[in-house]
């Protein structure tokens, strides 16, 4: 059952490394998907692409970029990708916001999949070259995240977080 406010939605949203092979329903992927779209960006470049992949007969394939099972298991696995050529680059330095707003679109990506009751696995860990040749991604896009995108087949673990005096420095 879908958590029914936002703040319940970031507690209850949790890691999956268990999925069933049941579909995802394809209109919640594309409100998913429009959740991403919305996500703010630097300048609104929107300097990110998502790959939507289907799982079913190219696990091997997949494994070459993640190798777990449970990598496989959900019926798709989406790419979050930057695009740097497109990011606004601060003036001063040259910092480019692609990463960052490729990690926003994975936030909202896990976000608004967690609200559809569906779930998610950020994946960082991954082979970026295997990535850019099983997605066959054009020169420019630049993996970033991955995520499994299915039906949870495993509970929620207790989520275990720093206390809020270690992470926030307050200069008021």
């Amino acid at each position: 059952m879908p958590p029914t406010g936002f703040r319940e939605l970031v507690r209850e949203r949790y890691s999956v490394r268990a999925y069933d092979r049941t579909p995802a329903d394809e209109a919640a992927l594309a409100r998913i998907l429009e959740t991403v779209r919305m996500a703010p960006t630097a300048a609104n470049r929107q300097a990110f692409r998502v790959v939507v992949v289907r799982t079913a007969g190219r696990e091997q394939e997949l494994r070459r970029i993640y190798d777990r099972d449970w990598f496989v298991q959900a019926p798709l696995v989406l790419a979050v990708c930057a695009v740097p050529d497109e990011a606004w680059v601060r003036a001063v330095d040259g910092w480019s916001a692609a990463g960052v707003d490729a990690t926003i679109a994975m936030t909202h990506l896990l976000l608004a999949a967690a609200d559809e009751g569906l779930g998610t696995c950020w994946v960082a860990s991954f082979d970026p070259a295997a990535a850019v040749e099983v997605l066959c991604l054009p020169d420019g896009v630049v993996p970033w995240a991955f995520t499994p995108l299915g039906h949870p087949s495993d509970t929620r673990p207790p989520k275990e977080r720093r206390p809020l005096e270690e992470l926030v420095l307050d200069r008021r």
